[in-house]
């Protein structure tokens, strides 16, 4: 049969999930079963749209199901907070959840992972949250576009679940000037508080820069639908006075705003690698094994790109 697994679906297949509204531009599901696959695991992952007023239902379902674990994407990492049982502490620093695993008591009453279980999984099952973005934004950028935190300057769009990870990982990371614009100021605001909390050190703003960045990072959804409004209001900051630009967004490819950072001369990349990064961590979390990353990112790049 063609895909990456050798027998279909059966009775004992095991599940695990992303939800998002919307997901159907989610190229995790390609990924994701090319790494299951490659480890042998009788398991599948899906892709479900879950609003934001049912996403406690949603995960509850998932509970209920036995599913192995979730991924969660925009807009569900602020609200999964308040949502799960316990958080790792991975989600307590960073401030977001996208990642879920599910777990139960062993003989000894040790919580475990439910891969751990084949058969007869106690009643009592607890939600972790995990947040896997922010090492993934930072190796990306590394990797993609020969960036490090330390000492760069940053112009950050979106202070939800993605941005609010990212910027405290910049300051987290030595950033040497951040910069964080939103929709709504007083969310930009409170994300910049909580650097100043935590980071005493950090030099962050709320709005434009008046000087030029090394980096225009988008962690806006702005871009996945067409008709979008542009995350970066130009007459504000050209992208000309920035070095480089990097767009979360993955689908379509090259968004209008990788598009226009581009024509204007700028090194661009796009979030397949921060996509590809955090996954394969959520994929150790849930099993226990190391991510097959390169099986992973092909099946990626065939599905984004081809």
């Amino acid at each position: 049969m063609s895909g990456p697994f050798a027998a279909p679906p059966d009775a004992a297949t095991r599940c695990c999930a992303v939800y998002g509204h919307p997901v159907r531009h989610s190229a995790s599901p390609a990924f994701q079963n090319a790494g299951l696959g490659a480890l042998g695991l009788n398991w599948r992952y899906l892709a479900f749209e879950v609003r934001p007023e049912q996403l406690r239902a949603a995960i509850e379902g998932a509970r209920a199901m036995r599913f192995i674990g979730l991924n969660l994407t925009v807009p569900h990492k602020l609200l999964a907070l308040e949502m799960v049982d316990i958080l790792d502490d991975s989600a307590r620093l960073w401030g977001a959840v996208n990642t879920i695993r599910f777990e139960a008591r062993d003989a000894s009453g040790q919580w475990q992972p439910l891969r751990q279980f084949e058969t007869d999984i106690p009643a009592e099952v607890r939600a972790q949250g995990f947040n896997t973005d922010a090492d993934a934004i930072t190796r990306s950028l590394s990797e993609d576009l020969g960036i490090s935190a330390a000492g760069a300057r940053v112009l950050l769009l979106g202070a939800g679940g993605a941005g609010r990870a990212a910027a405290l990982k910049l300051a987290a990371d030595g950033v040497g000037e951040l910069f964080l614009v939103n929709r709504t100021p007083r969310k930009a605001e409170a994300v910049a508080a909580e650097i100043a909390q935590r980071f005493p050190g950090a030099r962050c703003h709320v709005g434009y820069p008046e000087r030029p960045v090394d980096l225009v990072l988008n962690a806006t959804s702005l871009g996945l639908n067409a008709g979008d409004p542009p995350p970066l209001d130009e007459r504000l900051f050209p992208f000309q006075r920035a070095g480089a630009a990097y767009d979360m967004v993955y689908r379509p490819a090259e968004t209008p705003f990788l598009r226009a950072a581009r024509q204007a001369g700028l090194r661009t990349a796009n979030g397949v690698g921060m996509l590809l990064y955090q996954g394969a961590a959520a994929l150790e979390l849930w099993t226990g094994r190391t991510a097959p990353v390169d099986v992973m990112r092909q099946a990626l790049l065939k599905s984004v790109y081809v």
